[in-house]
């Protein structure tokens, strides 16, 4: 486990730590709440896909007061490297716990991890119109660029 690596407005602490197999069902709740779920993207396959590259690079904060299991996890980051730049993914905070810091602190620590690994530079992709994403991208010091983004699906999930 990471140490508590920020406190939130109301003094809360919470840890950033390596997901565990047993966060699934929770992490998927997250990202579905969190708009992040795309019918074309299995969010299941996603999670094992990356258990089998860089697990140690897919970060959770955890809630130990949740109501239920499904609530647990109320913050996400995955990232990696590919020897060039590194990347993030799944950046999500539950809304019940948004504007404390939590994605803040996940940011920075998968920032820490990747730049242990070498990493000169890390990127991402906001969705057009997800301006609030820009905005908390913009209070890290990220960059904006003008770029296309094309791609291929090489497996088909749904």
């Amino acid at each position: 486990m990471v140490e508590p690596s920020s406190a939130g407005r109301s003094g809360e602490k919470w840890a950033v730590r390596a997901f565990d197999r047993a966060d699934t069902e929770s992490v998927v709740a997250l990202w579905t709440e969190a708009g992040l779920v795309r019918p074309w993207n299995d969010p299941k396959l996603d999670i094992e896909r990356k258990l089998t590259v860089q697990p140690e690079l897919f970060l959770v904060v955890e809630d130990d007061e949740a109501r239920s299991t499904s609530e647990r996890i109320i913050g996400t980051v995955m990232a990696g490297y590919d020897g060039h730049r590194g990347w993030l993914y799944y950046v999500a905070t539950a809304r019940s716990h948004r504007h404390q810091g939590i994605a803040r602190s996940l940011v920075r620590e998968a920032e820490r991890l990747l730049l242990d690994m070498g990493c000169p530079k890390v990127q991402l992709m906001v969705r057009e119109g997800n301006e609030g994403a820009l905005g908390f991208y913009d209070d890290l010091g990220y960059e904006r660029f003008s770029v296309s983004n094309t791609g291929r699906r090489l497996i088909v999930d749904a």
